[in-house]
């Protein structure tokens, strides 16, 4: 059974070890919204702004989980990330502001393991 991970990030901690062949596809905003009741949050709570400024911006029903699973894919599994550009670093505040989330631009791939 393949699984399907929703989150901010990929890392390479996620792979399996050995080589790992993988396709990356981007995605539009009427994909996610069909497909996300199905896959796995894998959301850190600190990330509360950005999520409610995706649940507002796009009608994503994004839930947090308490705790964010460990994801270790396999092949046929895949992680959709919503990457958020255009915000400033922080190194002082772990959220942004909701003018700074404004005007952040979010696009949306799916990372997919393959044989």
């Amino acid at each position: 059974m393949t699984r399907t991970f929703f989150g901010f990030a990929f890392s390479a901690s996620m792979l399996p070890a050995g080589e790992v062949h993988m396709v990356k596809r981007d995605l539009d905003i009427e994909e996610v919204r069909e497909a996300l009741p199905g896959w796995e949050m894998c959301l850190n709570p600190f990330h509360k702004t950005t999520v409610e400024a995706a649940r507002h911006r796009f009608g994503l029903p994004i839930q947090i989980p308490q705790t964010p699973p460990c994801i270790d894919l396999q092949v046929g599994d895949a992680v959709v990330v919503m990457q958020v550009t255009g915000l400033p670093r922080r190194t002082d505040q772990l959220e942004y502001s909701h003018d700074e989330i404004a005007q952040a631009t979010f696009v949306f791939m799916e990372i997919r393991l393959t044989k």
